[in-house]
This record gives structure tokens, sequence and C-alpha cells, in this order.
């Protein structure tokens, strides 16, 4: 009896254990091995781009792959790590509106609200004395971009102090400041559209008034990163590390021979940029975007893709902290960053790809790589194909 028993047991520990072990998926590994070689394929014939970093989130079939090529560290030549973090820059801005909705959800915010009921008496008073009508400026104009307010990233003090002082610690206030007392405004609300950092470090000192802590923390927490599975993402300069991270890698512009590491990351920090992430990362946080998991309610993500007219035509079709583009005759939503970062989701499909080049002088390749991998999936898929 007790050696049947014993047999029995046995038995349905194998049963048990064969359940549980996830078969190999031969398609998948094949897939991820081809894509490994067109990454290969760009990097050496570009060799200049130093590295390159890619994630391909195939939710339908069970392809979560990351790759990389080339190098962390130029002067060291530090291979460079799948999960190694990056500067993602602008790609920050998505974070940034998703925080925003985020509140909406929970009816502490209006995207159609005067912008003057929720900035500092400060910021206030610096906007209304050189002529900007706060009660006219929205939530949904700071988001889109149509707020008539200009760009601090390119006020020629800025930039002046950027090279002559790469040091030097910025504040988001004295961002703020240069773009509304040293730069012109660029028009009325809804006049034209036109790309402003500073439209986004007001979007963050809002979401501070609103939940009463600071911005990064209030994103990371209305954002929920631990229940999401966003592991290896934060604000460098404002956070530390999460534990377990690599270090950042070093990006680059080659025409200007700067290194990211040379330049303090206050320059670029407040919402318009800021967050340090992996790809692995950024493409999970945009698939549960457009797959109803960050968001409470499924109108919201409708919200995100509002279209804001403009009086002024503009070939650039920019939502509520995100693009929509078209690849290869293929609808795509996503963003991309100063330092070489893009994110492109494919609604088709249900595919989100986030790519790095770490030279900036290379970013033209990230759309390469996306055709290149959307043209492997397809071929490779066979329902897609029917």
């Amino acid at each position: 009896m007790k050696k049947s028993i014993l047999i029995i047991s046995l038995l349905a520990v194998i049963i048990v254990a064969c359940k549980s072990t996830k078969p190999i998926n031969v398609s998948n590994k094949t897939l991820e091995q081809s894509l490994q070689s067109k990454l290969d394929s760009v990097y050496h014939s570009n060799l200049e781009s130093i590295g390159i970093l890619l994630h391909v989130e195939y939710p339908e079939e069970n392809v979560s792959w990351s790759g990389a090529v080339g190098y962390s560290n130029k002067e060291t030549q530090t291979e460079i790590k799948v999960d190694q973090p990056v500067l993602i820059a602008s790609n920050t801005k998505t974070f940034v509106a998703a925080t925003i909705l985020r509140l909406v959800e929970e009816e502490k915010l209006n995207i159609q609200s005067p912008i003057g009921n929720y900035l500092t008496e400060n910021t206030k008073e610096m906007m209304s004395n050189v002529g900007y009508d706060l009660k006219e400026i929205k939530i949904s104009h700071l988001l889109s971009h149509t707020s008539g307010i200009n760009d601090y990233a390119e006020s020629p003090i800025f930039k002046k102090k950027l090279k002559v002082e790469p040091k030097y610690r910025w504040t988001r206030y004295g961002q703020i400041e240069i773009a509304i007392l040293q730069m012109d405004k660029v028009g009325e609300p809804d006049y034209q559209y036109k790309y402003s950092d500073t439209n986004y470090l007001l979007l963050t000192e809002i979401i501070e008034q609103i939940t009463g802590i600071e911005f990064y923390k209030a994103i990371r927490q209305l954002l929920d990163f631990e229940k999401n599975g966003i592991n290896s993402t934060w604000f460098e300069g404002l956070e530390s590390a999460p534990n377990g991270t690599l270090p950042i890698s070093h990006q680059y512009i080659g025409e200007w021979d700067l290194d990211t590491y040379d330049i303090n990351k206050s320059f670029d920090l407040y919402g318009g940029g800021g967050i340090a992430s992996t790809t692995n990362d950024l493409s999970i946080f945009i698939q549960k975007i457009f797959n109803g998991e960050i968001f409470n309610y499924p109108e919201t993500i409708n919200l995100l893709l509002t279209k804001t007219k403009t009086e002024e035509p503009s070939n650039t079709d920019y939502r509520f902290g995100i693009w929509k583009y078209t690849i290869n005759g293929k609808t795509v939503y996503g963003h991309g960053g100063f330092w070489g970062s893009m994110v492109y989701y494919f609604p088709d499909l249900n595919i989100t790809l986030s790519v790095v080049i770490l030279n900036k002088d290379k970013s033209y390749l990230r759309k390469e790589i996306a055709e290149l991998v959307m043209k492997e999936i397809i071929s490779n898929d066979r329902n897609y194909r029917k």
C-alpha cells in the first residue's frame, strides 16, 4: 500500500511539473533569432550608431523579446546589454499625459479647464504680466502643444548656457521663466501646433498642485508602476535607480561630440523629458495603455487620442502626449525622444516596438528597424497572412 501511494504521488508530481513547464515555441525562437539577425545587419552597416536597443512586445504570439548590439560606452567599448536603461527624453511626455488623464478619471481635473485654476501663484503672475490669458489656455492645449507657449529648449539663452556650463543645475521654474519672459508667444490658443517642452513642464506643475506631492511620485503612483511591471523606470536626478538596474548607457550626439554623461540631467528633467527606462519597460507601458491596463475606463484611450484642430494647418498629427503616424500604410501611435528613443504601437496586430539608437545622428534608423521588424513578423505570422 505504501509503495502504491508513493508511486501515485510521484506520478502526480510529474504531471504537475509537465503542466507548469511552458513548451518552447520553435516559431517564436526562430522569429527572435531572425530579429536579432536583422538588428545586427543594420548595426554593422551603420557602426557610427554606436549601439542599438530593441524590444518587441507581441502578446498574441507570446513574444516579449529584447535585442541589443554594439556598445553602451564607445570609449571603453563596453558591450551593451538588452536590459540597459537609457534616457528616453520626450517619450516622458506620454507618461505625463497618461497621468493627467488618470486625474481626469478620478474627477480631480477637467482637460477643458483653464490652466489658471491649477498653476502656482508665481507662475500665474509671471504669465499674466506678459499677456498670457490664463482663462483661455486649457489643459488640453498643453497636452496637444496648441497653447501658443514657446519652447524654452529652443531659446538661444538656454542653448548658450547648456554649451558654456553643461553641469548647471536647472529648475523647472527657471526653464518656464525663459519661455515666458525671454521668448515671444507663438500665438493664441488653437492658432497653431508648436511642439514645446514648456507645455509639459506646466503640466507637471499642475500635477503637483492637484496631488500635493512631487510630480514624479504622482506619476509613479497614478500609473502604478509596481502593479504594471514597470520596474526599471525612474526620473534620473530626482529618484534613485531601482534595485538591480544596470547603469544608464551613454548616449551621444556625434555632430556635437556630446555625451549624456557630460551634462547635468536637469536640463531635460521636469516632464518634457527626464525618465530613464529600458526598451522592455517602455514597450510594456505603451502596450498596457492600448490594452486597457493603465486607465480605469476604455473611453480614456479615446481621450488620449484626441485630435485638436488649429487655425493654421499642421502636417504633424499630435494627440495628447502621443503622435499618430503611418508606416508601410499602417496606422501607428507612438513618441520619440531627443536622445534616439522611439516607441511604435501597431493597433492592427497589437504590437509594440521600442527602439533606441545611441547616436542621435543616426536616429533615422529607428524607422528602418521598425519597418524591417514588422516585415519579418508579418512574414512569420500565418494568421495575419490569411
